[in-house]
């Protein structure tokens, strides 16, 4: 069942949870005239033939990879990231904007940038067939896909082409992908089941987003987990590991951590795995079982969001007194510092991550508004979150509008019946929604829409359907 909503207004939501959606002409001006302030301090690395992987029509590239083989039969990775430092001075109104900020903003109809667009989509972003200047972290591997070795250095780069996953996949099936990422499904596979990642949290979530068609409506879809996702994705945790263990080893910087689920959150995501038709032996680890989940298919898809709640409690914390935390997701040390043109964290933890590997010391600009950091991410990072379901919300009640009074096909989720409250997962369209009646945990039945109200955004099924 296609859902779709004529125009939808998210301006509404962009004010309600105050979203600056456009900067300042001052900004506008002073990211024109940015340069690279470090560009003395660069090695060239335009040899490499670097690309990037990104979904359709994105500009703000952030990160470039290149996969080859090792003379010792291990691999070398070459994962470059946008050097969003060297256009920003430390001071700057630009720098201060960042601050209040904290991270990009995706709106359907529009981005609230980290950054103005001359930055974010021109002169930092790592577009095709340019030089860029880039943090070049290059990654020796074992045949294994353990870590042997890394390096970090400021470096001049020329990614060779903007490639999307649509197009990977595509070229992956017919066994002609582009040469510098032709090993990437074979070190992805051997990240995947690496002695730290066996037992983290991987959560393999195809995307739920409100799309723009060109007549202008909206359509609710449920994008493709296509696996070079996961294989792309399993070098960006590579190398925030790499930068996780740098920090901690030299007892200085900001992780991102997560502590592990605690024993009820487990017992009642397996009972919602069961409830879903999945078989989950008990002693089994979360994320051994999730590793066992097909994300492609719908009732996949609702047991990899269900696991998101086994992640709750994410965040960001300084490396000090030798007390670090790891994050349970990972499956050890973690830091961020692959998206800087969407986040604002990674520009400061990539500046510690180069003054710790070659010995220097961290610039107090990286260091000394560590605290600023961490809150302005926590506190985006809540923001994020809550514009998105809102903007789901919104899009979930109006194209469902139409169809208050239709009888859905439903598995009963979770059931409380002391609060009258149940979860229930719609599975065409894939809806996870809350239904009120008192129907058993893990039964399949029919569940009739009762509510969508567009204005509150809230949407609620009912049990039993009429």
């Amino acid at each position: 069942m296609k859902l779709y909503a004529a125009p939808l207004n998210f301006r509404g939501i962009a004010e309600e949870f105050h979203v600056p959606t456009d900067f300042a002409p001052a900004l506008h001006a002073a990211a024109a005239v940015a340069t690279d302030r470090f560009a003395a301090q660069r090695r060239d690395a335009r040899d490499l033939p670097l690309v990037t992987i990104d979904p359709p029509g994105s500009q703000d590239l952030d990160q470039a990879v290149a996969v080859s083989h090792r003379d010792d039969g291990g691999f070398r990775v070459y994962y470059a990231i946008a050097d969003v430092a060297a256009f920003i001075t430390p001071g700057s109104e630009l720098e201060a904007e960042s601050l209040r900020r904290g991270q990009t903003i995706y709106l359907p109809d529009e981005p609230a940038r980290l950054h103005p667009p001359e930055l974010s989509e021109g002169s930092a972003s790592l577009l095709p067939r340019v030089d860029r200047p880039a943090v070049l972290w290059s990654i020796d591997l074992d045949t294994a896909g353990e870590v042997r070795d890394f390096h970090v250095e400021r470096v001049l780069v020329r990614s060779r082409a903007r490639l999307d996953y649509e197009r990977v996949h595509a070229d992956l099936q017919r066994d002609q992908v582009h040469p510098a990422i032709a090993l990437l499904p074979t070190v992805g596979r051997l990240r995947q089941a690496s002695a730290l990642r066996r037992a983290a949290v991987n959560l393999r979530i195809p995307a739920q987003r409100v799309e723009q068609l060109r007549d202008g409506r909206f359509e609710l879809v449920i994008e493709p987990r296509h696996p070079v996702m996961d294989f792309n994705s399993e070098i960006s945790l590579l190398t925030g590991q790499c930068a996780g263990q740098l920090m901690v080893s030299h007892g200085t910087g900001i992780l991102r951590t997560l502590r592990p689920a605690n024993g009820q959150a487990v017992t009642q995501f397996r009972a919602e795995a069961l409830a879903l038709g999945y078989h989950y032996p008990p002693g089994m680890t979360p994320g051994e079982f999730l590793q066992t989940v097909d994300a492609t298919d719908a009732r996949g898809m609702a047991v990899m969001r269900e696991a998101q709640k086994l992640l709750r409690g994410s965040g960001y914390a300084r490396v000090e007194n030798g007390d670090s935390e790891v994050h349970a997701g990972v499956g050890g040390y973690y830091s961020h510092v692959t998206a800087p043109l969407r986040r604002l964290v990674d520009r400061f933890t990539t500046e510690i991550c180069l003054a710790l590997a070659h010995g220097q010391p961290v610039p107090e600009w990286a260091l000394g508004r560590a605290d600023e950091v961490v809150a302005s991410m926590r506190r985006s990072s809540q923001l994020a979150n809550s514009v998105d379901r809102a903007c789901l919300d919104l899009t979930e009640a109006t194209v469902l509008a139409p169809w208050v009074g239709h009888n859905f096909d439903a598995v009963v989720l979770t059931a409380d019946p002391e609060r009258d409250r149940v979860r229930v997962f719609i599975s065409d369209p894939p809806v996870l929604g809350n239904c009120l009646g008192q129907p058993r945990q893990g039964t399949e039945t029919m569940v009739s829409l009762i509510r969508a109200d567009v204005p509150d955004r809230k949407t609620t099924f009912a049990w039993p359907a009429d």
